[in-house]
């Protein structure tokens, strides 16, 4: 036997819906019963619109009623107004901007020119240490030999 591709009309979920079973004789007369008593306790609260044919009640008690929603008048369009502050004034000039007194100069990258520094050293786990002197030289090489 070989494999076959199986179209997508074999699957094991149900889409269809289950049928309603018929009510007895019994049940009608409960649930005609349970009809009077929910009108009855509509009117008691002063729910008169909540109150419903048998029909109705039928497709209620079993999920499928819909709420009939009544036209809403449109309500008036309303026109946003800006209530933010906005200045008045396009442009104010900033202070002494035609002489250009109040721009810094570019400052100059820092340089190391002397003689202090004599080299680097390296103490613990690649630490490096600037070295100003012999004796500094000295005291690093015997804190890392021991």
């Amino acid at each position: 036997m070989t494999m076959h591709l199986v179209g997508p009309y074999l699957t094991t979920t149900n889409y269809r819906k289950p049928k309603q079973k018929q009510r007895t004789k019994a049940q009608q007369k409960k649930f005609e019963q349970s009809h009077v008593e929910y009108n009855k306790s509509m009117k008691r609260m002063g729910l008169h619109d909540k109150i419903m044919p048998l029909e109705e009640y039928d497709l209620y008690c079993r999920g499928l009623w819909k709420l009939k929603t009544t036209a809403t008048p449109k309500k008036e369009s309303y026109e946003y107004k800006d209530t933010s502050y906005r200045r008045e004034t396009v442009h104010i000039p900033s202070l002494n901007s035609k002489d250009g007194c109040g721009v810094a100069p570019r400052k100059e990258p820092q340089k190391y020119t002397g003689t202090l520094i004599k080299g680097i050293a390296t103490m613990h786990k690649s630490n490096a240490v600037p070295v100003i002197n012999d004796e500094q030289i000295l005291e690093i090489a015997k804190m890392r030999r021991g």
